[in-house]
């Protein structure tokens, strides 16, 4: 938690002037969550509460929760929601993405959707991560990610000059996520779109267990959301 908030100290007040510029694919997502009136969301790794806001804007009636390690990102998270007048909508609550749980929040169920925006990629543990957000799922709940590709249809230089310039912010594209997911047999209502380039991926899906089962590499030790 001390390195996100050292990582956030200062982006955390322009963070969402940049990254609109390359977070591609997060408005995409909220446009189809589909969510009804009186569900449930978590983003994890939810950062200044941009997408949080955006959610609740365009779906009246949504109960949000964000989860975040950084203290500090939470806290101009916060003064985000009063802002936008969504404080009796969205609560905020910090810990790591391996611990998600309903319970960490007043009154909690089970939760409808659970989204990962750019967050995996900054997970060390993100197999740990995902299982628990599938635990958290409703029944018929989904999972949305939305982050960083492989690059591999970009010329290889550009690719590897991607992946360091992302390192300075402690950011590991998890393009290994995205290979398995187009190798795998998709459920029906199961969705993936993959930006040009393979710059970025989104994902929806009810579970991805089946999917990842085969991803390469061992687990990490817990880590950053």
């Amino acid at each position: 938690m001390a390195l996100m908030d050292q990582v956030y100290r200062r982006q955390r007040h322009f963070y969402d002037l940049t990254r609109r510029y390359y977070l591609v694919g997060r408005d995409r997502l909220i446009r189809g969550l589909a969510l009804k009136p009186g569900e449930t969301a978590i983003e994890v790794g939810c950062g200044t509460a941009r997408n949080l806001i955006a959610i609740a804007t365009r779906y009246p009636g949504v109960r949000l929760f964000g989860l975040d390690a950084s203290a500090l990102m939470l806290e101009t998270a916060a003064n985000a929601v009063v802002c936008a007048r969504f404080s009796e909508r969205v609560e905020l609550a910090q810990s790591y993405a391996e611990l998600l749980s309903p319970e960490t929040f007043r009154g909690a169920r089970k939760f409808d959707r659970v989204i990962f925006s750019y967050s995996l990629s900054m997970i060390p543990d993100w197999r740990r991560a995902l299982a628990a957000a599938e635990h958290a799922l409703a029944p018929a709940g989904q999972l949305h990610i939305v982050d960083f590709g492989d690059f591999s249809g970009f010329p290889r230089v550009l690719g590897s000059a991607l992946r360091l310039w992302l390192r300075q912010f402690h950011v590991q594209p998890r393009g290994e996520i995205l290979r398995a997911l187009e190798s795998s047999p998709r459920n029906a209502g199961d969705t993936l779109w993959i930006a040009p380039g393979r710059y970025a991926f989104l994902s929806s899906a009810a579970t991805l267990s089946g999917q990842l089962t085969n991803v390469a590499g061992p687990p990490q030790a817990a880590g950053n959301s």
